[in-house]
């Protein structure tokens, strides 16, 4: 199964890509983790990502396109994988298709959540992390047992910046600009399913799988 999902930051994209993955079996690919270690790693390509991150922009395609190529060759992706944030505009979605053929895949389907933009500003504003493991929280959808601190490890909780409420407007309107012209894309390609993305996460995953199953 080798798919694609689409949808503005915080749509629900990573939570419905690790349900897909324990499902089917294959990996989530996703390029916000990738570069976020780059990032946290202070390389080279990594302060390059922060810049554009922190500002609410797009990381360069020549820093994108080359990590999912070889990660698409990996062992893991034999049986299929889950593309989470990428492509993020039209020549990645043309750079992704040429590495496709010359890799031998064909997508199964390119799946996009819609979600409301003051859901979105909502979901992202209250996202916490945790500064010593890492573990995420919401301060309303999932908030820790004490304000704060993290249930694990008891570290101090943070907003990165990247969830700060201008820097998410600028990322939707670049996200409306850059990359929901994907939607038409992948609908022309005849592999899109579209899905609300306000439902509940569990109905959101049925509609979901029951798509797949159909095609």
């Amino acid at each position: 199964m080798k798919l694609i999902l689409l949808g503005p930051p915080g749509a629900g994209k990573g939570t419905q890509a690790k349900m897909l993955m324990d499902r089917f079996g294959i990996p989530q690919i996703s390029t916000g983790d990738i570069l976020r270690a780059a990032v946290k790693e202070g390389t080279p390509m990594g302060v390059k990502a922060k810049s554009h991150m922190d500002a609410g922009g797009l990381v360069p395609d020549e820093v994108v396109v080359g990590i999912v190529r070889e990660r698409l060759q990996k062992s893991d992706c034999v049986k299929g994988f889950i593309l989470d944030g990428f492509p993020r505009t039209l020549p990645q979605a043309d750079a992704l298709n040429e590495s496709l053929v010359e890799l031998g895949k064909d997508l199964d389907a390119v799946v996009s959540l819609e979600v409301d933009v003051e859901a979105l500003v909502e979901r992202l504003t209250g996202r916490r992390t945790c500064r010593d493991c890492g573990r995420g929280y919401h301060i309303k959808f999932d908030p820790p047992a004490v304000e704060g601190k993290c249930d694990v490890c008891a570290g101090v909780l943070f907003q990165r910046d990247d969830d700060q409420e201008e820097t998410i407007r600028r990322r939707l309107d670049v996200y409306n600009d850059q990359t929901s012209p994907l939607v038409a894309y992948y609908r022309d390609a005849d592999v899109l399913v579209v899905i609300d993305g306000m439902q509940e996460m569990k109905v959101v995953q049925d509609q979901i799988l029951k798509s797949l199953q159909a095609d």
